[in-house]
């Protein structure tokens, strides 16, 4: 099966926001599956995507299916302003109500070597596989500046032929230490989402559409699931520069 890729565009963030939600609500009720499992990304996009997903539509989502991950996470403790467990349960998990055993987060407070081992066997063994590697119903991936997604930076391409499902990285600038998922996990999932707004984006967006040469040092570039389908959910500001 080959890759299937839409591209969504929205007047405003507002719409994008309701549009992912819908087609997760979507297919959640469409599946025959008991359990969902969705891969969840940091960032502020995500944070105000979270905080309209439980205060709209909460009460058309079946929790007790879902179970959440996460793409990425700083090597912080859960309650750090930087954790993305920790925006997470504020924007989202404390709003909703869901079982606590569906709730599988990353630990950034350990050693990020062994944390990124234990992860990577948690999900291969509760995740459904594909191949040699466990497959997410879905994940959501946002975009960062410098073309990242996840916490693959460009100087880190190595990581989607990682042989862990989840390997630590390192931020280029700051020199924090990330644990993440890596690309053949990525790129075995049913659905993946990216959530992208705002007109910082632009010209990142606007590469790996035009298929620019320039794409090819940008991480977003080779998010490309073999057996799912990508949907790229971009406002206006963020597809201004797409040709």
């Amino acid at each position: 099966m080959e890759t299937y890729t839409e591209v969504r565009i929205f007047t405003k963030p507002k719409n994008v926001y309701n549009a992912i939600a819908k087609e997760i609500i979507k297919l959640i009720l469409n599946s025959n599956q008991e359990v969902f499992d969705i891969a969840l990304s940091g960032g502020n996009t995500p944070k105000a995507f979270f905080k309209k997903l439980s205060n709209k539509y909460a009460e058309r989502i079946p929790w007790e299916r879902i179970h959440f991950w996460w793409g990425d996470e700083r090597c912080v403790s859960p309650d750090d302003e930087q954790s993305n467990y920790k925006m997470t349960v504020e924007y989202l998990l404390s709003k909703i109500t869901i079982p606590e055993k569906n709730i599988h987060r990353i630990k950034g407070e350990a050693n990020p070597e062994e944390e990124a081992l234990r992860y990577s066997k948690e999900m291969e063994k509760t995740l459904n596989s594909r191949g040699d590697d466990p497959v997410f119903d879905m994940i959501i991936l946002g975009l960062g500046d410098d073309g990242h997604t996840a916490s693959i930076f460009p100087d880190q391409l190595e990581l989607f032929e990682h042989e862990q499902s989840c390997a630590v990285a390192q931020h280029p600038i700051s020199g924090q230490k990330r644990i993440t998922i890596t690309g053949n996990v990525l790129n075995n999932a049913n659905q993946i989402f990216f959530l992208v707004t705002g007109e910082n984006k632009a010209l990142r967006v606007s590469e790996i559409m035009n298929d620019n040469e320039a794409a090819k040092l940008l991480p977003a570039y080779y998010i490309s699931p073999t057996n799912g389908e990508l949907i790229w959910f971009l406002d206006v500001e963020a597809a201004a520069q797409i040709s």
